[in-house]
This record gives structure tokens, C-alpha cells and sequence, in this order.
């Protein structure tokens, strides 16, 4: 299969799609090899396969290889369990209205012994960027008239865990945080950047694009609609304007072995 077909697999009728669910395992050719975690544990075993030509011979083997002998040992960690990590700096004008800066500091980690997944963009970078607000804030120059909450969430790629957690167990009333901005993926800048939830909540979208426009950080700014792909999500479902930034452009590095420091540019930082 491609990728392509295995989206489509979906829209197979009943029978024959748990006939191949059914399958001991498949084999995908993808453009990219890509990890990712799940909620759910898979009845058989998903190979991916880079779909370009390659050619591997083994050691003291001159030709191409005709079986592959594999053993999977794959448990399902239930109650994933991780930690949060929240400070507030503590408004001027109105202590008890809350602007909040989140950001996950978890990634992938290791698959096996030999395999690491840096994450420099997903997420250093929004971590990085998290605590230089932080740092800028905390100056008594430059106290904030809110009070600013500085969000560190566990397991986002574990299925949010951490900001679900937030939401149902918040250390702040969810109907004082005037707005919520989550900071993913924003290691380069090139192509400007996107927000999500941006056509929900239009008035603060406009702010952003008025200040762009003045100080000319970024090449350009785009809106999406609501979306589930980071932590801002379950603080807008339970009722909180939030969004969530990322950079476009640069390093196509993620979830990957070559997501690493020295493949991003940060020049959406330039400037900030």
C-alpha cells in the first residue's frame, strides 16, 4: 500500500476493511518516515517502507534480501502518566485575569536502543520561546497589566494528556483566562506563520496581523479554523479563547531522527 490507499482504506465497505484489519501486518511505502504514538493498540504489525528506490544487502550477503525475520514486543501504557509545570507572574492592574503562554515539553523520546527523536522544532522551540516571555515579563520593567500564566505540558504526544488534565483539574478558575496562546512548532519562519483558531476568534487574529504588518517579523500570517493538533485544544473546547501558533517554511525535519537543533533556522525569532 501507499499512504494514499491507506487513507482511502476508510471508505472501503465494512467487511472488506476488517478483513484487512485482520491482516497479521501491512506494509506502507511513505515518502517520509514519520513516528507517532497512539491511544489504541493495533491488532497486527504497520511497516513503513520509504517509497523511492533503495537497495540493502546485509553483511557477508551480495544479494538483495528475500525474508525478513522480525519479533515484535508492543505493550499499551495505559493512564500514561506525566507532569505539568505552571508559574504565574502576577498582573499590575488586574491580578485575577489571566492571559496564559502554554507549551508542551514532551517528544518521543527512544524507539529501541539505538533510535532518538531530538524534537528541537516539536518542541524546544516552543519551549524556548515560552521561557523567554517568561524572562521578559518577570522584569519589573515590564510587568504585565494581567496576570500571566506559564504553562509546561506533559504527553501532548501521548494524546494531550497534559492539557486535558489542565482543563478538568485547573489551578485557575477556566473563566478568568481572558485568552490562551499555545507555542508549537515554531523553529523556522520562512513562510511566515499560521493560526489556528485564528477564524474563531477574528479580533485578536486582526490584532496579531496589525502588529505584523507594523513590525514586519514575519513574511506573512495565515488563519485556520478549529483544529485537535495541540494542547490549545481541549482549553477551547471547554469554553477558553485560545490559539495555537506555528511557523511555516525551512526544515521539513519532524517526528523524525533529523529534527534536530542545527536543522532549524528560528528566524521567526528574528525580531522578537
Amino acid at each position: 500500500l501507499t499512504a494514499r490507499d491507506e487513507k482511502r482504506l476508510a471508505s472501503l465497505p465494512p467487511s472488506l476493511r476488517q478483513a484487512l484489519d485482520s491482516l497479521p501486518n501491512r506494509i506502507v511505502l511513505v515518502p517520509k518516515l514519520t513516528a507517532s504514538l497512539a491511544p489504541v493498540q493495533a491488532s497486527g504489525v504497520r511497516f513503513e517502507a520509504l517509497n523511492k528506490p533503495a537497495v540493502w544487502y546485509p553483511p557477508n550477503q551480495r544479494g538483495p534480501v528475500d525474508l525478513v525475520v522480525y519479533q515484535v514486543d508492543a505493550q499499551l501504557q495505559r493512564n500514561y502518566q506525566t507532569q505539568n509545570l505552571a508559574a504565574v507572574i502576577r498582573g499590575k492592574a488586574q491580578p485575577d485575569s489571566f492571559l496564559v503562554v502554554s507549551a508542551h515539553y514532551d517528544h518521543l523520546g527512544m524507539m529501541g536502543r539505538q533510535t532518538y527523536f531530538p524534537g528541537a522544532n516539536d518542541n524546544a522551540s516552543g519551549v524556548a520561546l515560552l521561557l523567554g516571555l517568561a524572562a521578559h515579563y518577570a522584569r519589573p520593567d515590564t510587568r504585565p497589566g494581567y496576570s500571566v500564566v506559564f504553562l509546561l505540558l506533559g504527553a501532548e504526544e501521548a494524546g494531550l494528556v497534559g492539557s486535558r488534565y489542565f482543563v478538568a483539574h485547573p489551578l485557575i478558575p477556566l473563566n478568568s483566562i481572558k485568552f490562551l496562546v499555545n507555542l508549537d512548532l515554531l523553529g523556522t519562519g520562512e513562510q511566515g506563520a499560521t493560526v489556528v483558531n485564528g477564524r474563531m476568534f477574528e479580533a485578536p487574529y486582526r490584532r496579531l496581523v496589525a502588529l505584523n504588518d507594523a513590525h514586519h517579523y514575519l513574511p506573512a500570517l495565515g488563519a485556520r479554523g478549529r483544529a485537535a493538533n495541540s494542547d490549545h485544544f481541549p482549553f477551547s473546547e471547554a469554553g477558553v479563547p485560545a490559539s495555537f501558533i506555528y511557523t511555516r517554511g525551512g526544515s521539513t525535519a519532524y517526528h523524525d531522527v533529523n529534527a534536530t537543533p542545527a536543522a532549524l533556522s528560528l528566524s521567526g525569532f528574528v525580531g522578537a
